[in-house]
């Protein structure tokens, strides 16, 4: 998101049916108080399903890490994976907490998930060695060698694997829009009292660090030498009161084009999570907008594996994003708005590579909105500032049109192999977890499309109908989530073009 019109600054280099399912809980009595593992199949689809493993402290001790271990029938394989380290012996597997979620109080839960294909469930699970509900250890003797790590592998199903989506406050096509609230732009400033409320969410535009790695998040109102029809504070939290009242969600955004947030030690990720907790409960907000550009994200050299990303700017944010997650509840928004390279270019690149000289930054996001798919609201990707992008058709796609909306966001909503790695598939994401982003005018950014073409490319994810030449590997998506624009602010220079055109065509949506 820019403050400012800018260039591409990342062209030279860019070059998971919705339904309702059945929840199956594997719920036993406890055999004695103490640690246990519940197993829950959160989805499934036929060929293969979607489960996830609730690891519970029911002990008085905490514990400082834990190891889960299942086996797999004969004829079901384990695919993607998230919120855990996994390692394999055939058909046993055994998952291992994450630096973030490794540590529980007494009383405390944490969880991973995992997609597999066929139709055999989990059995001979262990926690810790002993078994998944409680009780004593299993009587067949542990390997005394750590065993063999086994890549898996999985095929991205033809349509999404149907899941629940949990309740947000949101309705089921939302427009959201970005503020500038501390600073003008060539837009102008316009105070949170007047924004429409065709505006299901309102990103506050921007938080920005103090320094690079500092980790130490500011926002503050625009100046009044900058902004001379600036509120007071007491009136901006009043209007974001009644913002929320009417059911609107308004987050605080972190980075935009200037924001450079790189989290590179434990200490920044935790003065990050107590500034952003601080503005949070200062303005009362619903949540958090991660708009990381630029630097913000990379990879080290080496670091390969999406789902076991070891950079500490990714863990770090991964495990902030986690904690300000658990703070904060059920009610805790989380959107993102990363740029196609950071998404979509992992198609084909991801990180500096198997062998190093590829822009480290190449499908960075990946790891983050893998880690955290079971607590993000929506992903907005930046349909524009972009390069040509290759699509699931294995064409090149060009910003501007209706055929690159539905390319980039087809990606999202079918899943793709990262860097072209069949053993390493990005899951779809639910429909509902889906927007696409685009500029409100020709002010806003590179690669503005008229109504007419945006609502093409929504009409033809959700219903299927007027792709062109582009057939959509997910099908069609009724959930599909809606719009977001950069920005509010140049929708109401040039008219309210992108409101008045976009919130009744989503609205009518079914």
């Amino acid at each position: 998101m820019a403050r400012r019109l800018r260039t591409p600054f990342l062209a030279a280099l860019a070059a998971l049916v919705s339904a309702a399912a059945a929840t199956l809980t594997f719920a036993y009595p406890a055999l004695a108080a103490g640690p246990t593992a519940a197993f829950t199949k959160t989805s499934d689809w036929g060929a293969g399903w979607e489960g996830r493993y609730t690891i519970t402290n029911g002990g008085s001790s905490t514990i400082s890490g834990w190891q889960v271990a299942f086996t797999l029938p004969t004829g079901t394989t384990l695919g993607s994976y998230w919120d855990a380290t996994v390692s394999s012996a055939g058909q046993r597997h055994t998952f291992t907490n994450r630096s973030w979620n490794g540590t529980l109080a007494p009383g405390a839960s944490a969880s991973f998930g995992f997609l597999a294909t066929g139709a055999g469930s989990p059995v001979d699970c262990t926690l810790n060695g002993a078994p998944c509900v409680g009780g004593a250890p299993p009587t067949t003797t542990p390997p005394t060698t750590p065993p063999t790590t086994t890549p898996p592998t999985t095929t991205p199903p033809t349509t999404p694997p149907p899941t629940t989506s949990p309740p947000t406050g949101l309705p089921k096509h939302a427009l959201i829009g970005y503020l500038h609230t501390s600073f003008a732009n060539g837009a102008g400033y316009l105070r949170m009292a007047d924004v429409p409320d065709d505006w299901d969410i309102v990103n506050l535009a921007f938080g920005e660090p103090t320094s690079v790695t500092s980790g130490d998040i500011r926002f503050q109102l625009c100046p009044v030498a900058e902004c001379p029809t600036v509120e007071t504070e007491a009136q901006f939290t009043a209007a974001i009161r009644a913002k929320q009242q009417q059911g609107k969600k308004v987050l605080l955004s972190i980075g935009g084009q200037n924001g450079q947030v790189q989290l590179t030690t434990t200490a920044a990720r935790d003065t990050f999570v107590r500034s952003v907790s601080a503005i949070i409960d200062r303005y009362g907000l619903n949540g958090l907008d991660i708009d990381f550009e630029g630097h913000s994200l990379y990879l080290n050299t080496g670091d390969t594996d999406f789902r076991n990303p070891t950079t500490p700017v990714v863990v770090n944010l991964i495990s902030a994003i986690r904690e300000l997650k658990q703070r904060y509840g059920s009610g805790f928004v989380l959107t993102m708005a990363p740029e196609t390279f950071f998404v979509q270019l992992g198609y084909q690149f991801y990180g500096s590579g198997p062998w190093g000289g590829q822009d480290p930054r190449a499908g960075s996001y990946l790891p983050v909105i893998h880690a955290l798919r079971d607590v993000l609201t929506v992903l907005h990707v930046q349909d524009y500032n972009s390069g040509p992008i290759v699509g699931l058709d294995g064409q090149y796609h060009t910003m501007g049109s209706a055929d690159f909306h539905i390319a980039m966001t087809d990606m999202l909503l079918a899943g793709f192999p990262v860097a072209g790695n069949t053993n390493a598939v990005f899951p779809a994401l639910r429909e509902d977890q889906v927007a696409f982003g685009a500029p409100s005018s020709t002010s806003a950014g590179n690669g503005y499309l008229a109504p007419a073409g945006v609502q093409q490319a929504v009409t033809c994810l959700v219903r299927g109908q007027n792709c062109g030449a582009y057939t959509p590997r997910s099908g069609t998506n009724p959930n599909f989530r809606g719009l977001m624009t950069w920005s509010i602010n140049w929708d109401r220079f040039y008219s309210w073009e992108f409101r008045l055109n976009h919130g009744p065509f989503l609205k009518a949506l079914p």
